[in-house]
């Protein structure tokens, strides 16, 4: 397929080039990229042809000597420069197939390709990978790459994706960990289905892969109120969490003692869940599963801590209102708290917002909706500001899950909102300044 350029980056070999915006890539040294890591694999080398055709059909042939894997700085309109892969499975726990209809059509797409794995830290379950495609994961050397085990029984396997060749997920991984292709893994965790026996034979299972498999989350699926014919799924509780994480200290302490590595983590919510405390830095091995939700709520912690300690307070005024999701509204009511032993005129209000739109279960505040904010804080005194987590976000752009936009929210409210990014830094500007 033809790779039309969508940007240039300022100051790169491709601007010096003259390449512009709309002009067509059409090989380098002589062949045609078969998707974007086709194309870095073949520029990283130092000296190249590259053919570009102009919007007006005039072809230009370019030498370029560079530096070996310096990037050329080309844009693409299409990020994989190829089809996006879908999902075959039909897992249990699908987090898509709990939408409600009437949404955005790009919400339903399921992908689970390869290299979203390596771009985005997609996770994926390898089931529609071939020799093919795992060679050149080799052969390219994309790494990590991020893997939904779920399970490491092959029978069970196949019934929670749906799948009948799921349980063939294994011949694979150790064909990437002989190649030493670094992974990180994820198993989604379903009462009476994984857990239990099942989660401590995956555990000692998914050992047998270090050192390429750096670390395994263990995160809880997540129940919407839109699952009539959907496999009957429960929710944890309490007394679940804390069976959980026994199980995985249990483990993380045998792997630290053999191999120098917790390698099992708890996604933060089995904490919350359990009303148990959060482990300190050192257990999240450098944090490798944070976009997983595991670590998030610790890192917060110590990056707000020493902000804190590195500003001196003062008498500033102010009333800010933060939105979130049950889950994180008692993690920032404490961080209010310390916010305001420095500066005690500041005024922060903390408004945990439940999730309507995908039911009562889903507490986290990545998958709250521009509705749900403007009903439950209209007609409240909001101060000046409302400040939201980017998560709640479609990635680079300004609208929620429901499809409201920021701007939407801004005049349903009559006052600012403004979007913080996760660190903790990030966090106390936006209240302060």
């Amino acid at each position: 397929m033809e790779q039309r350029i969508s940007a240039v980056v300022p100051g790169s070999i491709a601007e010096e080039l003259e390449i512009e915006a709309g002009d067509i890539l059409v090989s380098v040294n002589g062949q045609e990229p078969e998707d974007v890591f086709d194309y870095r694999y073949l520029i990283n080398e130092e000296e190249l042809v590259v053919l570009v055709r102009k919007p007006d059909g005039e072809e230009w042939e370019l030498e370029i000597e560079k530096e070996y894997e310096d990037d050329l700085g080309l844009e693409f309109e299409n990020g994989l420069m190829d089809e996006y892969r879908s999902c075959r499975n039909k897992c249990i726990f699908c987090f898509i197939d709990q939408l409600p209809g009437g949404m955005r059509e790009t919400l339903y797409f399921k992908d689970d390709d390869s290299r979203l794995s390596f771009l985005q830290g997609n996770y994926l379950t390898l089931t529609n990978m071939n020799d093919h495609d795992i060679g050149r994961i080799i052969k390219y050397k994309l790494s990590p790459i991020n893997i939904s085990f779920h399970t490491t029984n092959p029978k069970l396997r196949c019934q929670m994706l749906h799948n009948r060749f799921a349980g063939e997920l294994f011949d694979k991984v150790r064909r990437l960990k002989e190649a030493g292709i670094e992974m990180n893994g994820q198993i989604v965790l379903c009462k009476g289905v994984n857990d239990g026996e099942e989660l401590e034979r995956s555990i000692r299972d998914l050992t047998g892969y270090l050192p390429q498999l750096q670390s395994v989350s263990v995160v809880p699926v997540g129940l919407t109120r839109y699952r009539d014919g959907l496999y009957p799924l429960e929710p944890f509780g309490r007394e679940d969490a804390l069976k959980v994480l026994e199980c995985i200290h249990r483990w993380q302490k045998y792997c630290l003692e053999t191999y120098g590595t917790h390698f099992i983590h708890a996604g933060d919510e089995w904490y919350l869940l359990a009303g148990e405390p959060m482990p300190g830095e050192e257990a999240y091995d450098g944090y490798l599963q944070l976009e997983n939700g595991v670590g998030m709520v610790r890192l917060l912690e110590e990056e707000v801590k020493a902000g804190l300690d590195a500003l001196p307070g003062d008498g500033r005024t102010r009333k800010v209102t933060i939105a979130t999701g049950m889950l994180a509204a008692p993690i920032l009511e404490t961080h209010a708290g310390r916010v305001r032993e420095k500066f005690p005129q500041v005024d922060i209000q903390i408004v945990p917002i439940e999730n309507r739109f995908f039911g009562e279960r889903i507490t986290v505040a990545g998958l709250l909706t521009g509705q749900d904010l403007a009903e439950q804080l209209k007609g409240r005194d909001l101060g000046g500001r409302v400040l939201i987590t980017e998560n709640m976000l479609r990635d680079g752009e300004h609208v929620f899950l429901d499809d409201m936009t920021v701007e939407d929210l801004e005049k349903t409210l009559q006052i600012k909102v403004s979007i913080v990014k996760s660190g903790g830094n990030d966090l106390i500007q936006s209240i302060l300044e």
